[in-house]
C-alpha cells in the first residue's frame, strides 16, 4: 500500500500548483531524453506530459517557442521556432520544423497547452538540447603513450573476431607493464585569464577514461564511454561545465585510461582476446567567456602521459593498484611534470565517432558485509549479502609494500573458499599499500559477479598481527546503467514477489554497456534475451534512449549478406550456430516494433527498416522450401538431458517460425512505413512460410506440432500460425502436456516466453499459477528455496555455471499485464490508450503495479476484501483506458463510492468501464 500511497502523493503535489480547470505541461524531453546534451537529428522531436486536477483531462491544441537563449525564451521570443496554435492532441514527437539548428549549439524551449474546454495552461518550465558536435567539427586527433604500429599488437579483425586460442596467447605482447597495455594518467595545463561563461567537454578514452578538472571527476560514469564495435562506432561523451569548475590563472585538465572491451589481455581470465589498439584518449573542451569570445582545447602533442598506479587492468582478470606509484596532485596546477613524457599521437580507431545518447553505467547501491567467517587464522570469507555486477572498496592500514589481494565470486566450495570455477579464474584485485594511515582504494576498470569476498592474510578490524595488513572495512558497490527504472510489482504471493526481486537484480547485474549475458565470465550482448524479456525490460526500466544505442549496434553487427549474429557487439566469433542462430539474430526485426509499442516511436522502425529487411533475406537464403533448419533452436529446454541446444522441440521448427515472425514484422513495417512493394513482397512471405510451417510441422490427425512438446505447440499459437479451426485443438494438447508434467514447463530460453503468454492471453492464467507457485524445479521458486539473490543460467543452479542470468526472467512480462492487467493497445501505440484487465488466481488476495509510460504514471491495484473486489487504477492525462473487471456480470459496481453502469465484454464475459484520465476506485461485489 506504501508504494501507492506515495504515488498518489506525489502527483497531488504536483496538481497543487494547477488552478482548477487547468492543464500543465510537465517532463519535457527532446529525442526521449531531458535536456540532451548531444542531439544528433536536425529536426528532433520534442514530447511533454501532462498534469491536471481534473478527471477526463486531455490536450486540443499546443505552442511551442524554441529560441537561441533564455532570455529571449523568457520574453516569449521564440525566434529559432514558434509553431503558433497547433490544434491536435498530440504530445509526443512533434518534430522540430524551425531554422536549421547548427552543431555545437544549446537551444531553449517550453511549451503551454489548451485542454478539452478551451483552457490554456501556463508555460511549462524551460527545457533545453544542445546539439551534438560534426565530426568535421571535432577533428579528432587521437593521443597517448604508444602508436598502434609500436605496440605490436595483431592487426586487423581476425585478432579479435577469433575463439579463444592457446598458442596465440603466449605469441601476443601481453605484459602489464607494457605500454600497450598499462593505464596511463594523461595531463594538460591551460591558463583562463577571463570570466567564464561555459564550457562544453567531448571526450572519448579508450577503452575507457576518468575525466577530471582541477582534480574533480567530471561526470559520474564508472565505464565510460559505452562499449560498441569500435572499428564502427566509437562513441563520445559530452559533458557542460560551469564558471566554478575553473579558477582564474592555472588550471588542469587529468585523465585516466583503461583498457575496458577495446583492448583485452591475456593474462589471468579471460573469454577471449580483442584489441582495437592501444589505450587512446579524443578531448575538445570549448570555453566561452562572458565577453563573447571563445577558445578551443584540443588534445595534441603538447599533453604529456606517466603510467598510473593501476598497473593491471582487464575488464575479465581484474585490477592492480600500487599506492607507492601515486603521484600526489597529478592532476592539480603546481604539480611538476618534467619527469613525464611527451605524448605520440596514435592512429584514429576506424569506427565513426558518435554521440553516446545512451545513459551512463554508474554505482547505483554500496553493500557492506553481510557475516564474515575466518576459515583459519587470517583467512577470510565475506559474505555481502547480494549477488551483483560490481567492484569492491577496501579501506586498508599496514607497513609501506604490503599488499592485499582480494578475490571474489559467485559462490563458495564446500569448505566455504570462494569459488569462481563456473564464472571464470583467476579473477583478482591486488592492492600495495603506501603505509600512510588508512588507505582506500576502490578499483576503476574492471568489473565482476559476486556475492562473497575472499582475503587471506590480513587482520580484520584489529590489529592482531602486526606482520600483517589489517582491513578496516569492505564494502560491495553495484554498478548498473542509470537509465532508470519505469515500474514497479508486488502482491500476496510471495513466491511471486521474491521472483520479481531475483529477475530484477540480474537485469541489473546485466545492465551495463549492453545487456550482457553475465557479468562474469562472458559480459557479451546475447541478443535473444532482449526481445525475449522486452516487455518485462520496458515495463521495468526506461529504455527510450538505450535501445536506439542497441539498434546501432545491431546494425554495426550486420553483416554484408544480412546476418545479424547472436552476439552485440560482436568481439568474438564463436562460429557455427552460436554465431547464426534465428531466435537471437531476428532481435534486429522484433525490437524496433517492441519500441514502437511502448513508447509510441516509429524512429528505429524508420532508420532501421534495411537491417531488418535485409536480416528476413538472410533467412530466406538458408531456407529450403521456406524451412529454415538451424541455429541453437529452444536452447536450456527443460528435462533430464544436458542443458544447451533443443532437445525437446525441432530446432527447424524453432527457426522456421522466427524466419515466419520476422517476415510478418516486415510486411507489418513496409505498411506502417507506405513501403507498398515491399508490404506485398513481404506479406506474400510470411504466408507461404506459414503454409510450408504447417505442411512441415503440423500433424492434423493428432493436431500437434513437432514433437508434441510445450515450445512444439505454443509458438504456433502464440505467432497465429495455426489455422483457426485447429487452434483450441492444439491448445488443449497443449494444457494436457502441462498437466501430465505435473503442471511443470519443459520450454528454454527461448521457448519459456511463448508458452506463458499463449497461456496468458487464452484464458489459462489458472495454469501459469500453479505452473509457477511451487518451491520445486523447474521454477523460481528453487532458486529462492535455494537462498539465491539472483537468477540463474539454469533452473536447478547446482547444474548451472552462472548464478547471474535473466534470461529465464520472462514472467516478469505476465505480472504486469496479467496479475496488475497493466496491457497496451495494440492500435493505440505507447499507451495512448490502454487496458486494465487484472487476473485474480489462484488465492490470491491483491496485486498492485505502476508503469511510467511515455504519457505519465500507468497504475493497477487490485485487492479482495470483505467479499468485494476493489480495484485503483491511475490513468495518465491525454491518454483512455477500458477497464475489464474480472466479476460476474451481475456484479454490483461502485466508482468512488456511486453506483455505477458498466458496459459488458461478451467476449471476454467481463463488465466494462470505459474511464478518461485520473485516479479512480471501482468496488464490485465477489
Amino acid at each position: 500500500m506504501k508504494n501507492f500511497k506515495n504515488i498518489l502523493l506525489g502527483l497531488s503535489f504536483l496538481i497543487t500548483f494547477i488552478s482548477n480547470g487547468q492543464i500543465l505541461p510537465v517532463h519535457l524531453t527532446t529525442e526521449m531524453a531531458e535536456n540532451p546534451l548531444a542531439v544528433v537529428e536536425n529536426q528532433p522531436k520534442l514530447s511533454w506530459q501532462l498534469i491536471s486536477k481534473e478527471s477526463d483531462a486531455s490536450q486540443i491544441a499546443y505552442i511551442i517557442l524554441v529560441a537561441s537563449s533564455e532570455e529571449k525564451l523568457n520574453n516569449d521570443d521564440g525566434d529559432i521556432w514558434n509553431t503558433g496554435r497547433v490544434n491536435t492532441d498530440k504530445n509526443l514527437h512533434i518534430v522540430y520544423n524551425g531554422k536549421p539548428l547548427k552543431s555545437e549549439t544549446k537551444y531553449f524551449w517550453k511549451v503551454k497547452v489548451w485542454n478539452q474546454e478551451g483552457k490554456i495552461s501556463k508555460w511549462s518550465k524551460t527545457a533545453t538540447f544542445r546539439t551534438a558536435s560534426l565530426e568535421s567539427d571535432l577533428n579528432p586527433t587521437w593521443i597517448g603513450a604508444i602508436t598502434k604500429a609500436d605496440s605490436h599488437l595483431p592487426e586487423g579483425r581476425n585478432y579479435h573476431t577469433a575463439t579463444f586460442n592457446r598458442e596465440k596467447k603466449n605469441s601476443f605482447i601481453n605484459a602489464s607493464d607494457s605500454l600497450a597495455r598499462r593505464s596511463i594518467m594523461l595531463r594538460k595545463p591551460f591558463e583562463v585569464e577571463k570570466a567564464v561563461k561555459e564550457a562544453v567537454v567531448y571526450i572519448s578514452g579508450l577503452g575507457h577514461y576518468e575525466l577530471t578538472i582541477n582534480g574533480k571527476k567530471v561526470g559520474n560514469s564508472q565505464f565510460a564511454p559505452l562499449w560498441t564495435d569500435y572499428d564502427k562506432t566509437v562513441n563520445y561523451n559530452v559533458y557542460e561545465l560551469s564558471a566554478k569548475e575553473f579558477q582564474k590563472g592555472d588550471n588542469v585538465i587529468g585523465v585516466l585510461l583503461g583498457n575496458g572491451m577495446y583492448n583485452t589481455l591475456a593474462e589471468r581470465y579471460t573469454k577471449f582476446f580483442v584489441s582495437f589498439g592501444p589505450p587512446t584518449l579524443f578531448f575538445k573542451m570549448k570555453i566561452k567567456y562572458n565577453d563573447g569570445s571563445e577558445e578551443i582545447i584540443k588534445s595534441d602533442r603538447t599533453w604529456k602521459y606517466s603510467k598510473s598506479p593501476i598497473t593491471y587492468n582487464s575488464i575479465f582478470g581484474g585490477e592492480d593498484y600500487n599506492a607507492n606509484l601515486e603521484q600526489k596532485d597529478w592532476n592539480r596546477k603546481g604539480f611538476k611534470d618534467r619527469d613525464w613524457k611527451k605524448v605520440v599521437v596514435q592512429e584514429a580507431p576506424k569506427g565513426v565517432l558518435r554521440p553516446q545518447t545512451a545513459p551512463p553505467v554508474i554505482i547505483q547501491k554500496q553493500y557492506e558485509v553481510k557475516t564474515v567467517k575466518e576459515l583459519k587464522p587470517n583467512f577470510y570469507v565475506f559474505d555481502m549479502g547480494q549477488n551483483l555486477s560490481g567492484f569492491p572498496t577496501i579501506k586498508v592500514k599496514g607497513k609501506k609494500g604490503q599488499s592485499i589481494r582480494v578475490w571474489v565470486a559467485e559462490g563458495l566450495n564446500e569448505e566455504g573458499t570462494i569459488a569462481q570455477g563456473r564464472s571464470g579464474k583467476p579473477y583478482y584485485y591486488d592492492y600495495t599499500l603506501k603505509g600512510d594511515g588508512t588507505e582506500e582504494w576502490t578499483p576503476k576498470f574492471s568489473f565482476y559477479g559476486y556475492q562473497y569476498v575472499q582475503i587471506e592474510n590480513i587482520n580484520y578490524k584489529e590489529d592482531k598481527n602486526k606482520d600483517l595488513p589489517t582491513l578496516v572495512d569492505l564494502k560491495s558497490n553495484f554498478i548498473y546503467n542509470s537509465a532508470g527504472e519505469a515500474g514497479s510489482f508486488v502482491c500476496s504471493n510471495e513466491i511471486f514477489n521474491k521472483t520479481h526481486e531475483l529477475i530484477n537484480n540480474s537485469i541489473k547485474s546485466n545492465f551495463q554497456s549492453v545487456f550482457t549475458d553475465c557479468p562474469q565470465r562472458e559480459k557479451l550482448g546475447w541478443l535473444e534475451e532482449i526481445q525475449l524479456n522486452g516487455p518485462g525490460l520496458m515495463f521495468n526500466y526506461n529504455l527510450q534512449t538505450f535501445l536506439p544505442a542497441t539498434m546501432q549496434n545491431i546494425s554495426d553487427s550486420q553483416r554484408e549478406n544480412g546476418l545479424i549474429p547472436t552476439i552485440v557487439p560482436e568481439y568474438v566469433i564463436f562460429g557455427g550456430d552460436f554465431t547464426d542462430s534465428p531466435e537471437w539474430g531476428v532481435t534486429g526485426v522484433i525490437l524496433p516494433w517492441m519500441y514502437y509499442e511502448y513508447y509510441g516511436d516509429a524512429s528505429l522502425l524508420e532508420k532501421y527498416f534495411p537491417v531488418m529487411k535485409n536480416y528476413v533475406d538472410y533467412l530466406g537464403t538458408k531456407a529450403t522450401n521456406h524451412i529454415v533448419s538451424h541455429g541453437l533452436g529452444d536452447w536450456y529446454d527443460y528435462g533430464t538431458h544436458p542443458a544447451g541446444y533443443s532437445k525437446n522441440s525441432p530446432i527447424a521448427l524453432s527457426a522456421t517460425s522466427h524466419y515466419y515472425y520476422g517476415a510478418y514484422l516486415v510486411a507489418k513495417a513496409s505498411k506502417l512505413l507506405g513501403k507498398t512493394e515491399d508490404f506485398e513482397k513481404y506479406n506474400m512471405l510470411a504466408s507461404e512460410i506459414k503454409t510450408a510451417f504447417n505442411k512441415e510441422f503440423f500433424n492434423e490427425e493428432t493436431k500437434q506440432y513437432g514433437t508434441n512438446s510445450q515450445f512444439s505447440n505454443a509458438v504456433p499459437i502464440f505467432m497465429d500460425i495455426v489455422e483457426p479451426q485447429y487452434k483450441e485443438a492444439v491448445m488443449q494438447n497443449l494444457l494436457a502436456d502441462i498437466k501430465e508434467k505435473g503442471d511443470r514447463l519443459t520450454t528454454g530460453d527461448v521457448g519459456n516466453r511463448y508458452l506463458f503468454q499463449t497461456l496468458a492471453r487464452n484464458g489459462e492464467n489458472e495454469t501459469m499459477y500453479k505452473m509457477h507457485n511451487h518451491y520445486d524445479a523447474p521454477g523460481y521458486g528453487f532458486q529462492i528455496k535455494f537462498g539465491l539473490t539472483t537468477l540463474t543460467e539454469q533452473w536447478d543452479p547446482r547444474k548451472g555455471n552462472s548464478w547471474n542470468h535473466f534470461m529465464l526472467g520472462q514472467i516478469e512480462e505476465w505480472f504486469y499485464q496479467s496479475l496488475a492487467g497493466i496491457m497496451s493497445d495494440p492500435e493505440k501505440h505507447g499507451f495512448k490508450h490502454f487496458f486494465i484487465q487484472p487476473e485474480v488466481v489462484g488465492d490470491m488476495t491483491f496485486a498492485k503495479a505502476d508503469y511510467q509510460s511515455v504519457y505519465g504514471k500507468i497504475a493497477s491495484f487490485w485487492e479482495k476484501k470483505d467479499g468485494k473486489f476493489i480495484l485503483t487504477v491511475q490513468i495518465p492525462v491525454n491518454t483512455t483506458a477500458t477497464v475489464k473487471l474480472p466479476v460476474a456480470k451481475n456484479s454490483e459496481i461502485k466508482m468512488d463510492g456511486k453506483r455505477f453502469r458498466a458496459g459488458f465484454d461478451e467476449k471476454a464475459q467481463k463488465p466494462v468501464l470505459e474511464l478518461g484520465s485520473g485516479i479512480y476506485t471501482i468496488e464490485c461485489t465477489i
